[in-house]
């Protein structure tokens, strides 16, 4: 097999993880937390914030802050990450487009919020995991993460923190408390499944700084 023949199995399989990844999200985001009111952290907590006051379909309004959070952070990310966070980000807002098409698949778990949380963070933690695996990231997450990081001289970890809880303190002015409690337990579970996904069978850099943005 020669070389040519090996660099576009690679980007084949590289951009199919994350058009697959995305689609994964898309389809939790739509089926689990647009129904039962439970949220994420970060930019994807911001997409269902925005959906639910101003009525901003999270097809429009996700592009807009991830490449908003690309361009922030891009001089810290390298080009190849923010090309294919780029095309993540665009195959997520076609993924969620399609879906509001149809009625949700699953049925709703508004009465079992504990349940759709730790069900969407499943779905979440899944297709952002296989999005970052490929290079790139789901969301501005980590564009965003990063720049405070940055400027403020924080652990990674902490800026993750910082940018989920701030999100989900907005999000108490439509979720109930114990809506808001079980977000919580989502951001938990996506965030272990995340890292799950992305180092599977990878040895983590030293420093602990995430694969994806190397």
């Amino acid at each position: 097999m020669n070389t040519r023949t090996k660099g576009r199995r690679a980007a084949l399989g590289k951009y199919g993880m994350l058009v697959a990844g995305t689609a994964i999200l898309a389809f939790g985001l739509y089926n689990i937390h647009r129904q039962s009111n439970i949220t994420e952290g970060g930019v994807l907590g911001l997409v269902l914030f925005f959906d639910h006051w101003l009525g901003i379909t999270p097809a429009l309004i996700s592009p807009v802050l991830d490449i908003s959070c690309y361009l922030i952070g891009f001089r810290f990310l390298g080009r190849e990450f923010a090309k294919c966070s780029v095309i993540a980000s665009l195959s997520f807002a076609c993924w969620y487009a399609l879906f509001e098409k149809f009625p949700p698949l699953l049925p709703s778990l508004a009465e079992h919020p504990a349940a759709a949380a730790l069900l969407g963070g499943c779905f979440v933690g899944l297709g952002v995991g296989l999005a970052v695996r490929a290079g790139g990231a789901a969301g501005g997450d980590d564009a965003l993460a990063m720049t405070i990081s940055h400027v403020t001289k924080w652990p990674i970890s902490r800026a993750y923190l910082f940018t989920d809880l701030v999100v989900l303190a907005l999000s108490t002015t439509y979720i109930s408390p114990k809506n808001l409690l079980c977000s919580l337990i989502t951001v938990t579970v996506s965030s272990f499944l995340i890292g799950r996904v992305q180092t599977f069978g990878k040895k983590e850099p030293s420093g602990g700084v995430p694969l994806a943005v190397k």
